[in-house]
Order: structure tokens, then C-alpha cells, then sequence
């Protein structure tokens, strides 16, 4: 993902875009929304004290162990080093300093010594896991960088503003205490705003629903193919993920490669639609095909959905594979697990109390907060999230970057009680995974039986949706189906636009029963897997006609310019 300028062109420092760039790879996705309980940390933490009790021959050694790291240290003889991608001890003075190459190494000899301990313990294999996630919390908040006095940066700032780094420093704490619930703001919002610098592609709202409005892009090339492409963002996120801006927009990619482009946009929910769900959506989807049909004159369109609108997707197309219908031609899923066989981090506490806990406090609210979900994703990952804008917008006293994509993720949707509910039990139950386990629409589904050819891809370093989790997905559907392995991570990997020199992705034609198995015959292609996607989309789109001169038509007239209405809602 090309990710070296802002929409208002302003400058920024190479730290400053490589810490934008980590911060956009850990942003909320379709994960078992069971949340982050402060009891089941403490319960974890109990765990690991047992074990410290009742095997005290095993604390001793390790505290030896750290002992004798320890003086290695002090005599100077220490080789420990950071690992390789984390960016705190980058500044010089952490090799140059004899106090700070000393304080790096003792922080990692103790670091070191909480791992070790934890993988020599005798706990089982998930409790082991927790373990090591809720000591590692621990580690990365006790780092000497996310001090005054331990980050060599943050002082220099401090004597070369004369103190004004202070200052500036504590007046971006006080707004984050007041307006950001008390966590470090990650995006200069003032920066942005949709339909002025996001989502700008021209185009009209041409349908409009109490679930959804339907927008149609307005084509740029005089023909277009005959097969309409309608674009189905997450529910729990805004849909200008897929039209961020020139360069960056897949709206834009689709429309320069003679496509009709259609995108839902999902209204953001509150607690009046609690009882929203599944059905809800696709039924409200159905509607939108409909139209989209009506207004281009085909029989069927190609649909293409990430996450959660992946999810919705593939609910949609076992209801029609049910029903016997033609609706949908060819479908495009990017980075949508649909199952539970695959562990992902949050997962790890998903227990039945948890999944239980969560779904009750949905239900009273009505709704489950995007702020919620975007807290919890926030301390999966605290380095890039927390302790990056501690530092970058507390001792350094700098202003959050005004970056696109963050301000997107910061642009939280709400998620109705009742689908948090039942997406607990499609991740619980694996109701995807087992045929006619799901009902949709009165219609019990098997994804077996969707035979329209599909284009599925994934992440080969996404932790949200894992790859493998992608991978066992797309082997659920029947029919012919292309899987690509793009080589970046969650968001990368969905806005990837041509002509990124590190750009690459592997196909592989075959489709073998482990993923595994799949990459070790996979084939590395250069580039973004956007090309590929293009041709495979330009054989299953139709003759080419000439474009359409107005948005709409004489039953769907144009109700207002992009991005619509329902983007705005807050």
C-alpha cells in the first residue's frame, strides 16, 4: 500500500509515516466480538502466580537465568538486541549511550526472563498463550521509552523547544482525556472530511433504504462492460475503505478499467434498530441488487465485499444457491474468515462467560460501539497503537499524523445488538462451516452449493483475518474459485494499488486440503494482486456497450451526490 502522502499534502518524517503505516495494519475487523474483560486478565494473571507457587524450582531458575543476564550487562558483555521490526530502540543513543545500551539490555533480559518462565510453565497450551499475551502487556507498558527519562528522543525535543515539547505534550494529553476517552489520539481528524478529501469519486445515489443507499459511480471511460459491480463494505465500518482518495481508491481502479461501479454505503445503526441482523442485511442487499439490475438492464451482477460485508456475501449467495436464483454472477471475498478453525488472537479469551458477557452488554445497550471494539483492537496490539502515540503525542509533544486511512478507522460505525449476537454464533458455532447450520431468510444454507465463480483473497501477514482462516473459507464454496496470497497484512492488502515496487502476491490454480500445501506449490507474481483481480473480473463482466450518460434511471433518479447521506451519520 502506497501510503507517502497525505490528502492535504502536508509534510511529514519518514518515523512519522512508518508509525501511520503500522498503526493502519491493526484496525477493526470481523473478529468474535466478545471484547477484552479486565476479570479474565486478572484470572490469567492468577494463573501464572499458581504457577510460580507451586513450582518454585522453576522461578528460581529463572531468576538465576536473569541474574546472569543481568551481569552481562553490567560487565558490557551483553548481546542481547530488540527484535526485528520493533521500532522503540531505533534511536542512536540506545547503541551509542553506555546508561542506555545498559537499560535497553536489562529491560531485555527481564523481558526475556517473563517469556521464558511462561513457555517452561505447566500450563496448557491456550492458558500458556493468555499467559504470554497479558505478561507481554505487561512488558510493553513498563518499556523505558514510554518514559521522559527513558527515551533519548523525547528529551532531546524537550531541550530543543526549550520545553515547549512539555507543554504541547500535556495540552494533547488533557484533549485526549477529554474527547478521545482517555486514549492517545492516533489521527488529526481536523484534517479530513468526507466528500471534501475521502470519497470523492463523483457519482449519485440512485436507491435508498432504511438499511442502505445504493451509489452509482459516474463511468470515466466512453464504453463500460455490460455486468454492473456492486461493492459491499463492512457493517462495521464506513464504506469509503474502497474510494480513500486518487491513487488509493479501488472505486476509481474499477472505473478506469471499464467497469459499472455501484458501492452500498450501510447506515450506522443506533439503538433504535437493536433488532437488526443478518437477514436484515442481505434482505436490504436483495433490495439493492434489485435496483442495480433495474438500472444497468442485467440479469445479474458481480459483487465484492471485505470483512464483514465478505461475511454478508457469502449469507447472501447460500441464500440464493438455496432458492435457486441468478442473481449474482461472480462474487469477490478479500479477507473474510468465515469460520472458527483458525485462532486469532482475540479468540484466546473468547470463553463462554466472555461470549456470554458480551452479547448481555449489547443487548441493554442496544448497539455495540465501534469506540468499544476500537479500544480492544487498540491493546492487541499496544505498541503500535497506544504506546506509539503515548510517546509520539504526550513526550514528544507532536500532533497524531493526519493519515487517511487512520482517520477512516477512526470513523467507527455501530453494530445492532442483535447482529453482534449472532455473528458470536456463526464464530462460536462455525455456522458457516457446517452445511444448513445457518438459516438466512428462512432458508437454511450450505456454501457448498454456491457454484458462481469467486476471487478470494488474503493477507500472508494478517493477523486479523488470518490467511489459513481465509484460506479454509474459500475451500467451503463450490464451484470454481481463484485464492491469492497478497504479501502485506489487513489493510495493505485490500488497498493495494499497482505499482508498488515490493508489491507481490502468489497464485496457485490448485487447491489442495491445507493451506500449507497451497504455498509451498504457490507461484510469486510481482506487483499488486489489483491486476490480476482486473483481468479476472474483465472475463466475467460482459460485452462492452457504450457508458451511460446519467446516473439512475427513470424509476431510480438520482436522491443525492456521493458519498450520500448515511456516511454522515455519526
Amino acid at each position: 500500500m502506497q501510503m507517502t502522502a497525505t490528502l492535504n499534502d502536508s509534510p511529514r518524517s519518514a518515523e512519522a509515516e512508518d508509525r501511520a503505516r503500522r498503526a493502519a495494519e491493526v484496525t477493526s475487523a470481523p473478529n468474535p466480538f466478545v471484547g477484552l474483560r479486565v476479570c479474565d486478565m486478572l484470572a490469567t494473571v492468577q494463573q501464572i502466580a499458581m504457577q510460580a507457587l507451586t513450582h518454585p524450582t522453576l522461578l528460581l531458575q529463572q531468576e538465576a537465568a536473569l541474574a546472569r543476564d543481568l551481569m552481562t550487562v553490567l560487565t558490557g558483555h551483553a548481546e542481547m538486541t530488540p527484535p526485528q521490526g520493533d521500532k522503540r530502540f531505533t534511536d542512536a543513543a540506545w547503541r551509542e549511550d553506555t546508561l542506555y545500551r545498559a537499560t535497553l539490555q536489562g529491560y531485555l533480559a527481564w523481558r526475556n526472563a517473563l517469556a521464558g518462565f511462561v513457555e517452561r510453565s505447566t500450563l496448557d497450551a491456550k492458558s500458556r498463550e493468555r499467559a504470554r499475551f497479558a505478561l507481554t502487556l505487561v512488558a510493553d507498558a513498563l518499556s523505558p521509552t514510554n518514559t521522559l527519562a527513558g527515551n533519548p528522543a523525547a528529551l532531546r525535543k524537550v531541550a530543543e523547544s526549550g520545553g515547549a515539547s512539555l507543554v504541547a505534550g500535556l495540552k494533547n494529553l488533557l484533549a485526549d482525556a477529554l474527547t478521545n476517552h482517555g486514549m492517545p489520539a492516533q489521527v488529526d481528524k481536523s484534517a479530513f472530511q468526507v466528500g471534501r478529501n475521502l470519497a470523492t469519486t463523483p457519482g449519485a445515489v440512485v436507491f435508498r433504504n432504511e438499511v442502505l443507499e445504493l451509489i452509482q459511480y459516474a463511468p470515466v471511460t466512453s464504453k463500460v462492460h455490460a455486468r454492473a459491480h456492486l461493492i459491499v463494505p463492512p457493517q462495521i465500518n464506513k464504506f469509503y475503505v474502497f474510494d480513500l482518495s486518487k491513487g488509493k481508491s479501488i472505486v476509481e481502479f474499477l472505473l478506469n478499467s471499464e467497469f459499472q461501479v455501484f458501492a452500498v454505503s450501510w447506515r450506522n445503526p443506533s439503538a433504535d434498530q437493536r433488532d437488526w441482523d443478518m437477514d436484515t442485511y442481505v434482505a436490504a442487499l436483495i433490495e439493492a441488487i434489485t435496483a442495480v439490475r433495474e438500472i444497468t438492464g442485467s440479469e445479474d451482477v458481480n459483487l465484492h465485499g471485505a470483512c464483514s460485508g465478505a461475511m454478508t456475501i457469502a449469507a447472501l449467495l447460500g441464500h440464493l444457491a438455496a432458492r435457486g436464483e441468478h442473481r449474482v454472477n461472480a462474487a469477490t471475498l478479500m479477507v473474510a474468515v468465515l469460520d472458527s478453525t483458525t485462532d486469532s488472537q482475540l479468540g484466546l479469551f473468547a470463553t463462554p462467560e466472555a461470549v456470554t458477557a458480551a452479547r448481555r452488554a449489547s443487548a441493554a445497550k442496544g448497539v455495540l460501539a465501534g469506540e468499544e471494539m476500537g479500544r480492544v483492537f487498540a491493546w492487541m496490539r499496544p505498541n503500535d497503537l497506544v504506546w506509539n502515540y503515548w510517546v509520539n503525542n504526550y513526550l514528544c509533544g507532536n500532533a497524531p499524523p493526519a493519515f487517511d486511512v487512520l482517520y477512516w478507522n477512526n470513523d467507527t460505525t455501530r453494530l445492532p445488538a442483535r447482529m453482534h449476537g449472532q455473528l458470536l454464533d456463526i464464530f462460536t458455532g462455525d455456522l458457516f462451516g457446517r452445511p444448513r447450520a445457518l438459516t438466512v431468510l428462512g432458508t437454511p444454507i450450505d456454501l457448498g452449493e454456491v457454484t458462481c465463480d469467486k476471487y478470494v483473497m488474503a493477507g500472508i501477514t494478517d493477523h486479523i483475518t488470518p490467511w489459513k482462516g481465509v484460506y479454509d473459507a474459500a475451500r467451503l464454496f463450490g464451484g470454481d474459485t481463484r485464492f491469492v496470497l497478497s504479501s502485506s497484512g489487513h489493510i495493505q492488502s485490500l488497498i493495494n494499488p499497482p505499482g508498488n515496487p515490493k508489491a507481490k502476491f502468489f497464485v496457485n490454480p490448485a487447491f489442495p486440503e491445507h493451506a500449507d500445501d497451497w504455498l509451498a506449490e504457490a507461484r510469486a507474481e510481482a506487483d499488486s494482486w489489483w491486476n490480476d483481480w482486473r483481468e479476472w473480473l474483465a472475463a466475467r463482466s460482459g460485452a462492452k456497450r457504450a457508458a451511460p450518460k446519467a446516473p439512475g434511471s427513470r424509476r431510480h433518479k438520482r436522491l443525492a451526490d456521493a458519498p450520500g447521506t448515511y456516511v454522515l451519520d455519526c
